[in-house]
């Protein structure tokens, strides 16, 4: 059933991007302190405790905002573990946003790995028992027929008109944070990249809606837990699963023509096939695909031998990035790109010797010709011949070893050693998200490359030495690039996403670079944490500047007005004055 659009309004807070000067409300008393959005505690001054009927429901002091962040920081420390100190930040978050993420831009760099991964993929993985309050639209395959429905239901929680949401986050769970098919707990994923956004991005968090496609799920451990609070079925077959994609597809179409789609940790068989079917309809972005190859690219952007290991969806779409960025650079052909790129995956190199039925449509594009490789030493017994990462390191001397694969502890001594020693500067990406599956420390390959190489993580990690001389780990997640695409699709509105767009965020980011800045390899190749909102507004800058230039912005906007327009579309942690509506 659809619901009708029409709704009270309660506040004005979500009417428009950015921070309101004052906010409407009618509502009052624990109504008013109930909502997260408008919430102050102890922050409510005098006149507002009388005029919304909250004398007696405070205590009498009056606090600012910095004063409730050092209150709010000695409970966060008193946590004992990482999953409590997410599900205390979790539960301020529920309280009060303008806390919330005031704490979080003060402690951002010690908050980041605890509100995202790693320990966000914990809470994921025991969402079924440290579930508390719902947040999100919760989309199960029953209620196919009243998608747009439900998905309205996600605007009234913050009072916003349909036509007043700016993005949506949607994760259907198949390949969470590197963790597998996590169900209905992938709503947490879809959270908090939109925590995200805003912390980095600006992206008001009255105006975004997370939302998990309850499809069924594959994970046994699940199916079989009583307590698991999803669908408990099996995954959908591909023609029912695609009915139901293009069900929600049409729902945002039609309901939220403002918005801009992220698609989130969609599994290896629907991630490409969903996004192209849909990038050209709507604006729209897979995170997987096109965020975690743009944000590789910065640091690679002058590839020349690259081993990927992991040919899964973010392992593909960092070899589509490199792919582009050498034809549109390099002005080499798609062929001649491709051969720059060596997959290995669970089945050793892809080769054309590999029975195609073994392979995705995405690694098929990178499968060598098996005369390059037939002369090389294979130790397989399989029906064809296979080669493990260390003799494809050895045979093809790499100047870039990037990983995506979630096997444990499979860049061995060994495997980094050959790298090393025959290439001045290796640089190596362990990509792995979270950390408990990472294949080498850190410390470890700055030791065995003699702090030659130069290192990018998926999570971060401390500064490395060698000699007393110290390297900056780059923590090369996608959290450093998303949020400012997001944020300029928000405010210029493209009719879509293109790869100019991406491409001129890369760009963008990649000539903010302190190691490239410096010409300095002991410095991060990306900007650090704390310059983060400053890289948001970098790139957002240079996606409206290339989609005006494309001819694809709804909103017209002066070049000499783009910057403006982009910090006052940026929602920031502050307290303005509420008024009797």
């Amino acid at each position: 059933m659809l619901r009708k659009s029409s709704q009270v309004t309660l506040h004005d807070a979500s009417k428009r991007p950015g921070n309101r000067k004052s906010i409407s409300t009618r509502l009052t008393g624990e109504l008013l302190l109930n909502n997260s959005l408008l919430n102050k505690g102890s922050a409510f001054t005098q006149e507002e405790r009388e005029t919304f009927g909250l004398n007696g429901l405070l205590p009498y002091s009056i606090n600012t905002l910095e004063e409730q962040c050092q209150r709010a920081y000695k409970q966060y420390a008193c946590c004992p573990y990482p999953l409590a100190k997410n599900e205390f930040l979790q539960s301020l978050h529920e309280q009060n946003e303008v806390l919330f993420y005031g704490l979080l831009e003060r402690h951002l760099r010690e908050m980041l790995p605890i509100i995202y991964t790693p320990t966000e993929g914990e809470y994921i993985e025991k969402y079924s028992y440290e579930f508390r309050k719902p947040r999100g639209v919760y989309l199960t395959y029953p209620a196919a027929d009243d998608i747009a429905g439900l998905l309205f239901n996600g605007t009234v929680r913050n009072n916003a008109r349909p036509d007043d949401i700016d993005l949506i986050v949607v994760t259907d769970s198949e390949e969470i944070l590197g963790i597998g098919d996590q169900g209905v707990g992938g709503i947490g994923i879809s959270v908090a990249k939109l925590v995200l956004y805003t912390l980095l991005g600006g992206i008001h968090p009255g105006r975004v809606i997370p939302v998990v496609l309850d499809v069924g799920t594959n994970n046994q451990k699940l199916l079989d837990d009583p307590l698991y609070m999803g669908w408990r079925e099996k995954r959908l077959p591909t023609k029912e699963y695609d009915n139901f994609v293009e069900k929600f597809v049409k729902a945002v179409q039609i309901k939220f023509p403002n918005a801009y789609l992220h698609w989130e940790d969609f599994g290896l068989s629907n991630a490409r096939r969903i996004l192209n079917r849909y990038q050209d309809r709507l604006c729209t972005f897979n995170d997987d695909i096109q965020g975690t190859g743009a944000i590789t690219l910065v640091c690679i952007l002058a590839a020349l031998k690259v081993i990927i290991f992991g040919a899964g969806t973010a392992g593909i779409g960092i070899a589509d990035q490199i792919t582009a960025a050498l034809v549109r650079e390099a002005r080499m052909s798609v062929e001649e790109a491709a051969k720059k790129i060596w997959l290995v995956d669970r089945v050793g190199l892809i080769h054309q010797k590999i029975p195609p039925e073994k392979l995705s449509f995405g690694q098929c594009n990178y499968s060598r010709p098996f005369e390059e490789v037939s002369s090389w030493k294979s130790t397989s017994t399989e029906e064809y011949p296979t080669y493990s990462l260390f003799e494809v390191v050895q045979n093809i001397h790499p100047t870039i070893l990037i990983g995506t694969s979630t096997a444990p502890n499979t860049w061995t001594q060994q495997i980094i050693e050959a790298m090393a020693s025959e290439c001045e500067f290796p640089m190596i990406f362990p990509l792995s998200n979270p950390t408990a599956p990472r294949r080498s420390k850190p410390c470890d390959i700055t030791k065995w490359t003699k702090g030659k190489a130069l290192i990018a993580t998926g999570s971060p990690f401390p500064a490395t030495k060698w000699k007393e001389q110290s390297f900056e780990i780059a923590e090369c997640n996608n959290s450093f690039i998303y949020p400012g695409i997001g944020l300029g699709c928000v405010v210029c509105k493209p009719s879509r996403l293109t790869d100019d767009l991406i491409w001129a965020a890369v760009q963008s980011l990649s000539e903010h670079s302190p190691a490239v800045r410096k010409q300095d390899r002991t410095l991060s190749l990306l900007p650090s944490v704390e310059e983060s909102k400053k890289a948001s507004v970098i790139v957002a800058c240079a996606v409206i500047k290339e989609a005006l230039k494309r001819g694809l912005a709804k909103v017209d906007i002066a070049p000499d007005e783009i910057e403006g327009r982009v910090v006052d579309a940026m929602w920031r942690p502050e307290y303005v004055p509420l008024e009797k509506a």
